[in-house]
């Protein structure tokens, strides 16, 4: 009995030192690298090949970028500033119409290669897509019809508000909860010009809208609009490229900082808001 014992002993200690020894692995020879190699950059190398880069937009965003009465041409302060980036960086610039709520997805998505559209630059889109250096300070103005009796932020309880969907508007509003949940409504549109439309209808009795664009409009019609003292916050604006187009970034504001210290940026800033906004 004792011999079966010792022998089931044995046998059980052999297999485990064959496990043991199936479970092991190799050594590393010395200097082998074990880490996946880097993906390289050719995404400046992509835009010189091709001969152009494509400008994502909406085309309904005055001064930005919006189609000119008559000629239905893409104008404005953001184009002229990336038709002057191409051409310093000795290509084409193409300008693709877009919706704008589904813009950082048209970016990630390669149909096009740059968001150049007043683009406000925060945490959550830094999560998904990268930034030049900034290039003008805006805020969140509230927009109402000349004489109404609304002074102030208090003021919007009870009221509706239209705002641009997926813009940089709603998220300011929105960080402001103790006023954004005392609206009666807030509407939101798939533009500027379409709420501040109906606003001037008397359909809405406010709109939230970043400064640039507001200021644009009630200059057009200065007996239609007012701006209220109160606003949602500052902000800045940047051109947005994909997270791992960090050449082509790169050459973007090397553009930029030139056209900044030659004074070009002032001269187009001076074009469309008669003064030099441009940081």
């Amino acid at each position: 009995m004792k011999r079966k014992l010792a022998l089931i002993l044995l046998l059980c200690f052999s297999l485990t030192l064959v496990l043991a020894g199936c479970s092991s692995q190799a050594p590393e020879e010395p200097g082998e690298d074990t880490q996946t190699p880097a993906v390289e950059d050719t995404s400046w190398q992509d835009i010189q090949d091709k001969g152009h880069f494509v400008v994502g937009l909406d085309d309904a965003f005055p001064p930005m970028g919006f189609r000119e009465k008559g000629t239905n041409d893409i104008v404005g302060f953001d184009i002229d500033l990336a038709k002057e980036v191409a051409q310093r960086m000795g290509v084409e610039v193409q300008f693709q119409p877009v919706i704008w709520d589904t813009i950082i997805e048209e970016l990630n998505g390669g149909n096009v290669d740059v968001i150049w559209n007043g683009l406000t630059i925060t945490e959550e889109r830094k999560a998904k897509i990268a930034f030049t250096k900034p290039y003008i300070e805006d805020k969140q103005i509230i927009v109402v019809q000349k004489g109404s009796p609304i002074a102030n932020k208090k003021d919007l309880a009870g009221k509706t508000i239209g705002i641009q969907n997926a813009s940089s508007a709603v998220k300011a509003v929105k960080a402001e909860p103790e006023i954004y949940e005392s609206f009666k409504d807030m509407v939101e549109f798939t533009s500027n010009d379409e709420a501040l439309l109906d606003l001037s209808a008397g359909r809405l009795d406010a709109v939230v809208v970043d400064e640039v664009v507001g200021k644009w409009y009630i200059s057009k019609k200065p007996d239609t609009y007012q701006i209220l003292e109160d606003n949602f916050g500052k902000e800045q604006f940047g051109v947005g490229v994909r997270q791992t187009d960090k050449a082509f970034l790169q050459e973007l504001d090397k553009a930029l900082d030139a056209m900044k210290a030659d004074g070009t940026a002032a001269e187009i800033s001076q074009k469309w808001f008669g003064e030099n906004i441009t940081i």
